[in-house]
């Protein structure tokens, strides 16, 4: 078999073959096929799509090219979440702790921020001491101690997907509907996952910029995910402005910490509930949705989610003394406010941007290599809808550098204040895809 067949066919707009997508995965795996012909087919995935066959064959392949993980020898069902990722999305970090204080085990393998999109690992790893990087041996043995572990994908898994992975992102492939949904189930199916729950954002800051956009990658995410005798649905939540009012590592530890506390703020916890008390129910510890969220919202307030988050922490190396003492974590020099220009309503805060803005100040990644600022960010007193007087704060930048005349413009460029009749309809759960 030749590769340039392989790419003809799909540039012709044909399903490939399972054996096509076995001689594809199988060359990307022991680097026999060049990056040049991988990056054409990629590129011909991008433009023609895949059908329903193809998706599910690539996803396996991807699957079986590296390590599995294997958890049936730790009791209970297995669920785990996962996000496509949007600013100020650090729903991950609450949540698990929350449903593991249910005694549900949950098995998160997270991953890094590139641009705009802040990476889970990363924003934990702005705790002192905590690592990410976790043998398997470690991470059973902290499932069976705590009950959950956010951490690296571990072994040497999906390493057909890291190479397609790292191509997708130079040759603009990387919002192809195929190629998302077999990078993203072919890790979670490798890393023992029984259950699963996505949150597929939509909206400005978002890789899905329409509703029906995230409804089809949801749709095949959970199509994938059944075809391998996984129980798996998603929820579609917006993102046309940024989650929570922290966008920033550590300043999104802490608002995490807080919503353990009971103090988060409305929209995040708001999700945290809808995406746990799906994790809940998978998991057969309530019949119904609703039991399942009163049963979340009361371990908050007992106090065991923020104790297992705790435990969490330091299983993980971490000081676990940062859930009282916020100091301990990394601080910005100078905290800068901007202000309204004039009064009105807050009628849009394009999320991208505003991610834009953290990375500009180093709290995210133009480039992997990029080193982090984890103390830099912004924290929002105002979100859509909320009324501002002339002078009045709509939000701090944190910054390690006196001068932010850059980052002014593009926050001001970005987040508009009108009249009341024009803030637009931004439901948080678009819809459910079971």
């Amino acid at each position: 078999m030749r590769m340039v067949d392989v790419i003809d066919t799909k540039r012709n707009n044909q399903a490939l073959s399972d054996e096509q997508i076995d001689f594809f995965i199988d060359g990307c795996t022991d680097g026999s096929i060049p990056d040049y012909q991988t990056s054409a087919l990629l590129m011909a995935i991008w433009l023609n799509g895949m059908n329903q066959r193809e998706m599910q064959r690539l996803t396996m392949d991807m699957l079986h090219s590296g390590d599995e993980l294997d958890l049936s020898d730790i009791d209970g069902i297995k669920v785990d979440k996962h996000s496509t990722g949007g600013v100020g999305d650090k729903t991950s970090i609450p949540l698990a702790p929350l449903v593991a204080s249910l005694g549900i085990v949950v098995p998160m393998i997270s991953g890094r921020g590139l641009g705009h999109t802040g990476g889970t690992l990363d924003k934990l790893e702005a705790i002192p001491g905590f690592q990410v990087e976790i043998d398997e041996d470690a991470f059973k043995q902290q499932l069976r101690d705590v009950g959950c572990i956010i951490a690296g994908a571990t072994g040497n898994i999906a390493p057909a997907d890291k190479k397609i992975y790292a191509l997708r992102d130079v040759t603009d492939t990387v919002d192809s509907i195929p190629l998302i949904a077999g990078s993203i189930m072919s890790k979670k199916i490798a890393s023992g996952t029984d259950a699963l729950v996505m949150d597929v954002k939509t909206g400005s800051g978002a890789f899905m910029k329409s509703e029906e956009q995230a409804a089809e990658l949801a749709r095949t995410l959970v199509d994938i995910g059944k075809g391998v005798g996984m129980n798996a649905m998603a929820v579609i939540s917006d993102m046309n402005q940024p989650l929570g009012k922290a966008i920033g590592n550590a300043l999104e530890i802490q608002e995490s910490i807080e919503l353990l506390k009971g103090n988060g703020p409305a929209d995040l916890e708001e999700l945290v509930l809808t995406i746990g008390s799906q994790m809940v129910v998978m998991a057969g510890k309530a019949d119904t949705l609703d039991e399942a969220r009163e049963l979340l919202k009361a371990q908050i307030a007992n106090g065991e989610a923020l104790d297992t988050f705790q435990r969490m922490i330091e299983a993980q190396g971490g000081d676990g003394n940062v859930i009282n003492d916020y100091t301990l974590l990394p601080q910005a020099k100078y905290h800068v406010p901007l202000t309204a220009k004039h009064a009105g309503v807050i009628t849009g805060m394009k999320a991208d941007e505003l991610g834009v803005a953290s990375m500009m100040l180093g709290g995210g990644r133009a480039a992997k290599e990029d080193e982090l600022d984890y103390a830099v960010g912004l924290v929002l007193d105002k979100k859509v809808g909320d009324h501002v007087d002339e002078g009045e704060r709509i939000l701090t930048i944190h910054t390690d550098r006196p001068d932010v005349d850059d980052v002014i413009e593009l926050l001001e460029s970005n987040i508009t204040i009108g009249d009341a009749e024009d803030v637009p309809s931004m439901p948080l759960i678009h819809r459910i895809i079971e």
